[in-house]
């Protein structure tokens, strides 16, 4: 819940001057209100729209919601579902998440589901257990046709907005972990394109990128700075080329 008519001009300024897309790909997921501006700013420069969430709903009496036709509408491509926020403030299930996907599917757009665990479930050995059942939820609920079309994101609740990031080697562990728990359930796990999403910056993206199990990142505060972003960018870029 950040940005500005004035704000974003500036930030979809610095993207739309530089866009990182010649070797990897990029979205841009603002708020509802400024989804129109944000596909105005990125016009033609290779940077795809997303939204960071949807109704579980096709349309209707459901006033206050965003249907998935609504966002294919004003151009999106891509949608989160399930963030740790949505999860932990809101309450979202694993069965809602499962039904918003559906209904993203459904549509047309791209799925970025997340998972992950709190500090507390960490610190109690619990990581893989939660973690687990998250992606179980997916793999129970959704046909494995599905598992093209979704990308997953390993967000780790307590490295999120906190300055605290998984080590590398944590982050790969669990990605393995989701890759298994993934193939377990019937998806080729090894084929579903598996995010790291927590306190990503331009410092250490090279390091996360340069893991085998981490295609990319959902990156959070440091995509409010044009120059941030691009950098991380760049590093997955790097990293996609081989240098």
């Amino acid at each position: 819940m950040n940005g500005s008519l004035a704000g974003n001009a500036q930030l979809l300024l610095g993207l739309a001057e530089n866009p990182p897309v010649d070797a990897v790909d990029v979205a841009v997921c603002p708020p509802f209100v400024y989804l129109g501006q944000a596909a105005s700013g990125l016009d033609g420069c290779g940077i795809v729209l997303g939204a960071q969430n949807l109704a579980a709903f096709a349309g209707g009496a459901y006033t206050g919601e965003i249907s998935a036709s609504m966002l294919r509408d004003l151009g999106c491509e891509w949608v989160i579902v399930g963030h740790s926020e949505r999860r932990g403030y809101f309450g979202e299930s694993d069965a809602l998440v499962v039904e918003k996907l559906r209904v993203a599917l459904a549509a047309g757009l791209r799925p970025i589901v997340c998972v992950g665990e709190t500090l507390a479930q960490r610190e109690s050995g619990l990581a893989e257990q939660v973690v687990g059942a998250q992606v179980d939820a997916l793999t129970q609920g959704l046909p494995d046709a599905d598992a093209k079309s979704i990308v997953l994101a390993y967000e780790p609740v307590w490295a999120i907005g906190t300055g605290r990031t998984a080590t590398p080697e944590q982050a790969q562990e669990m990605h393995v972990f989701i890759r298994q728990r993934l193939s377990a359930g019937g998806w080729l796990g090894e084929e579903v394109r598996v995010l790291y999403g927590g306190s990503v910056t331009a410092d250490n993206a090279s390091l996360l990128f340069g893991k085998p199990d981490i295609d990319g990142a959902l990156v959070g505060g440091a995509s409010l700075v044009a120059g941030n972003f691009l950098a991380i960018c760049a590093a997955a870029a790097r990293v996609s080329s081989g240098i």
